[in-house]
Parts: structure tokens; C-alpha cells; sequence
């Protein structure tokens, strides 16, 4: 659940084509890269799965963002109570057809409660989007740089690395997470989701970023700037990780909906986002029990289609990354 999302054969293969230096791309001239970044949207415009998903992410970031404006329209926020939406008689269940809809709750009321699930579900977005955005950021940072120092510097340094990588991915990441989140202090709770989550997902775009710098390290433009003089750290960042652009767009677009699903699951087992703070994975799991008298409270959730969504964006997005570097 915690992986960053990847192919095991891809990087079983970049692991173990790291020695050779044939198939490794050149240094990209800047009018090249914005020719390939301009080719690469371009695809993407012509693929209508790509345009959807991309479509849906803006839809609900820019729900996430405007939350406090659409409340306030809306006229519930995500913690109000209204008792007058439920039937006491029935246990609690919403008045009204699918979940108690109506112009006053949008998308209904939850069983039991009466909160707005329209408020809980746009406040919802923003801690589901903001958790796994971070984590996939200070993923892609832990991940790009550990890589790059190991795969070019090797000897020791790439020991190291390399020994750590083995032992968070063969460390049961979900049993450890609830463990550790089960024992802290449930302050501060979104930051320790990230922290966790990003501990055990840096190592699988390490990896990856690791071979591939290892068959860069032996091309001509770094042998050139090695004679010019350039440091160590030059030749990385100025030389080496330009040519890795693809591949962490493409690895940190498909590590999105993992991380989103890693949080709905934290949250969903008790250990993740604290009520009353809204989150996807909480309302799922206070769905479950009503499903078979409320299964509109079950299916309004959006989290399905935003990991949905992020999928197949970043199917699309390396498929199209992978079509122009093999001509």
C-alpha cells in the first residue's frame, strides 16, 4: 500500500542493464526539452483517458482549494449537526430519497449524525490531496537525491543506500505504521501520515533513479565535464538530472493515487486523520455499517475515481514518455 507505484520489471531491468551505457539518453539541449515537454502534452491531448483523468484531478483540487467558499454557499460546514435531516424513529437514517439529497444538503446527510456530506467530502479532498501531494513530494526529493549520490558516487555511499533500500522494502510498512501511529499523539496527525509514508516510499524511486544514473555516469557529456573541471555535485544536478526528468515526472505521478489510497487506508483501520477532522477514509468506514440501508453514503466518497484518475494520467503520461524515447 505504501510502494511507490512502479512496474517490477522495470526495475528489475534498469537494475540490471545499469552497466550498460547504449540505451541511456544524452544530455537534452534546452530547445530539445521544450520540444519534447510540448510533443509530450500534445499526445496527451489527443487521448481522451489521459484528458478525463487530468480533468477530474483539477475538478476536485479545485474543489479542495475552494472548500471554505463552497461551504459557505452550501450553508453546512463538515463538523454542524442537523437533526432535523434524520429520522430518530429509524435509527438515524437520513429523510428523503438517496441519503436525505435535497437543496439544502447537496449530497445528503450522514446516517446518525446528520453532518453534510457535501461539507465533510470537499474538506475531505483537501486532507486526502494535501497529505498525499506532500508525501509524494518529500518522496521525490528523498528518492532523487539518495539515488543520484549513490548510483554516481558509488563505493561505500552506494553500500549504504543501497542496504537501507533493501531493508524498508522488505519491512512490512503497513504492520510498522500502525503501530507507530497507534503509540503518538494523535496532534499533529497529518504530518506524521507524511513522514511515515514518505520513510517507506523513498526507496522504490531510489532505485530506479540509481540505475539509471549508474549507465549515465559512464556518457560522454559526463566524461566531458569531468575533464572541464565540474565537481561531483555539478555533474549531478547540472548533467545527470536533467536527463531523469521524464522518469520522475512519470514515477511521481503514478506514486499520487498510492498515497491517497495509503491515507483512506490508515484512516479507514483508525490510525489515520482524528475525527472530527473530515477524511475520505473515515466516512468509508462509517459507511460500511449503513451500506445496506444508505448506499448513497457509501458510494459519494470520491476517493475511487481520484486514484482512478491518477492511474490511468500516469499510465498514459509514461506510455507516451516511453513511445518518444524509443524513436
Amino acid at each position: 500500500m505504501t510502494s511507490f507505484p512502479t512496474d517490477l520489471t522495470t526495475a528489475q531491468s534498469v537494475e540490471a542493464g545499469t552497466g550498460d551505457t547504449s540505451e541511456a539518453p544524452a544530455a537534452p539541449a534546452a530547445g530539445a526539452v521544450r520540444a519534447g515537454a510540448g510533443g509530450t502534452w500534445s499526445a496527451l491531448r489527443r487521448d481522451a483517458g489521459a484528458m478525463l483523468g487530468l480533468g477530474y484531478i483539477v475538478l476536485v483540487t479545485l474543489v479542495a482549494v475552494a472548500a471554505p467558499l463552497l461551504t459557505s454557499i452550501s450553508g453546512w460546514t463538515p463538523y454542524a449537526f442537523d437533526q432535523t435531516a434524520i429520522d430518530p424513529d429509524l435509527g438515524g437514517m437520513p429523510i428523503g430519497p438517496w441519503g436525505g439529497v435535497s437543496a439544502e444538503h447537496w449530497f445528503g446527510v450522514e446516517p446518525g449524525s446528520g453532518r453534510d456530506i457535501f461539507a465533510r467530502i470537499v474538506y475531505g479532498a483537501r486532507v486526502s490531496m494535501s497529505i498525499a501531494l506532500s508525501a509524494t513530494a518529500l518522496t521525490t526529493v528523498l528518492g532523487v537525491s539518495l539515488g543520484l549520490v549513490a548510483g554516481y558516487f558509488g563505493g561505500r555511499v552506494d553500500l549504504v543506500i543501497s542496504r537501507v533500500m533493501d531493508f524498508l522494502m522488505a519491512f512490512p510498512a503497513l504492520i510498522f505504521m500502525i503501530a507507530v501511529l497507534s503509540a503518538l499523539p494523535a496532534s499533529n496527525r497529518s504530518t506524521l501520515l507524511v513522514v511515515v509514508i514518505s520513510v517507506f516510499g523513498w526507496p522504490y524511486l531510489a532505485r530506479i533513479v540509481r540505475g539509471q544514473t549508474m549507465s549515465l555516469a559512464q556518457r560522454e557529456f559526463v566524461e566531458a565535464a569531468r575533464a572541464a573541471g565540474a565537481s561531483g555535485t555539478r555533474i549531478v544536478f547540472r548533467e545527470i538530472l536533467p536527463n531523469l526528468r521524464s522518469t520522475i515526472i512519470v514515477m511521481s505521478t503514478l506514486a499520487v493515487p498510492g498515497y491517497i489510497g495509503t491515507e483512506a487506508g490508515l484512516s479507514f483501520l483508525g490510525v489515520g486523520v482524528v475525527p472530527p477532522a473530515p477524511s475520505w477514509g473515515q466516512m468509508i468506514a462509517a459507511s460500511v455499517k449503513w451500506y445496506a440501508v444508505d448506499p448513497a453514503y457509501f458510494v459519494f466518497p470520491g476517493v475511487l475515481l481520484l486514484v482512478l484518475s491518477f492511474t490511468v494520467l500516469g499510465d498514459r503520461l509514461r506510455a507516451v514518455v516511453d513511445a518518444q524515447e524509443g524513436r
